[in-house]
């Protein structure tokens, strides 16, 4: 695969499938591999921050009570290290369901040969460099993904979902009075309140979801795993913390949102550039209809 040495950490029972395939891959004509294994999660977890790695694999047979507890504390562990699970086909329902609690990807035993390994570890390896790229793809004055970052992080969960057949919601927002408040109160205040809007959008999230501001004053939040009837859910949870958040939003008054939803699956032909713009562009549709009623008022 390549010549730099990867630090991978292993759990994995009795079998040895795994290490077997890997020895095979990162072979002694091509000595890439920085390879610990152990055999029981609680060993995994405590030899996360001693070899640091690149990559855990961690066979779901190894559970503490259920086999999501164990992805769960090892993604807890370690969020930012990509997470391969493997497991019995039997247990293919509970290897998909670990896409939810943290995982990138699984394999079934039986099926791990040497190009499915290369395939899920270079996969991992382009999102370690993806997760050190978008850091660099924040907006500067919220923190939250550009729309460049929210275009990139958007594309990977889209894969992830064609992968495991999960969905997602996006619901785009605009800040409509932002220039209204900039223009009464000042450029401080109106970032300020560009901050409130990013702290009250991460708070209405669940940790999996994206949020990103995607221009001047608009944004969106994608949620990942989440069916089309989310959608409504997420919106009203938006509109009621908005509502409390406006009771105490004194001297600069209240900040006026419009919101579109929509929903993608993986029947769902759309790229996700095109997933997103079409949910803009209900946005645009309803702006360019209130200009023109306001233009008909005059």
């Amino acid at each position: 695969m390549t010549q730099r040495r990867l630090r991978l950490l292993l759990a994995e029972g009795n079998s040895g499938e795994a290490a077997a395939a890997l020895h095979a891959l990162y072979s002694e004509n091509n000595p890439g591999l920085d390879l610990t294994v152990v055999s029981t999660v609680a060993t995994l977890l405590a030899t996360i921050k001693v070899v640091d790695p690149e990559v855990i694999l961690l066979d779901l047979s190894l559970n503490l009570r259920e086999p999501m507890d164990a992805v769960h504390l090892v993604h807890r562990t370690a969020p930012g290290v990509p997470l391969v699970v493997f497991a019995d086909p039997a247990e293919k329902a509970q290897a998909i369901h670990s896409l939810t609690e943290g995982a990138i990807d699984f394999i079934l035993k039986g099926q791990i040969d040497e190009p499915t390994l290369e395939r899920v570890l270079r996969a991992a390896l382009e999102r370690n460099t993806l997760a050190g790229l978008t850091d660099l793809l924040r907006d500067q004055v919220t923190g939250l993904y550009s729309r460049d970052g929210f275009l990139t992080i958007g594309r990977r969960h889209q894969e992830e979902a064609v992968r495991s057949g999960g969905s997602m919601v996006l619901i785009c927002v605009l800040f409509e009075n932002l220039q209204a408040l900039r223009d009464a109160f000042g450029p401080g205040t109106a970032d300020r309140e560009l901050n409130d809007v990013a702290t009250l959008l991460k708070g209405c999230c669940r940790r999996s979801d994206v949020v990103g501001r995607l221009g001047e004053a608009q944004f969106a939040v994608l949620g990942v795993g989440a069916v089309a009837p989310n959608g409504a859910v997420m919106r009203n949870r938006l509109e009621q913390h908005l509502a409390t958040d406006n009771q105490t939003r004194s001297p600069w008054g209240p900040i006026d949102l419009r919101s579109s939803v929509g929903s993608w699956n993986p029947q769902d032909q759309r790229t996700f550039a095109d997933f997103l713009d079409g949910i803009e562009s209900s946005l645009r549709i309803k702006e360019a209809e209130m200009i023109g009623e306001k233009v008909s008022q005059t």
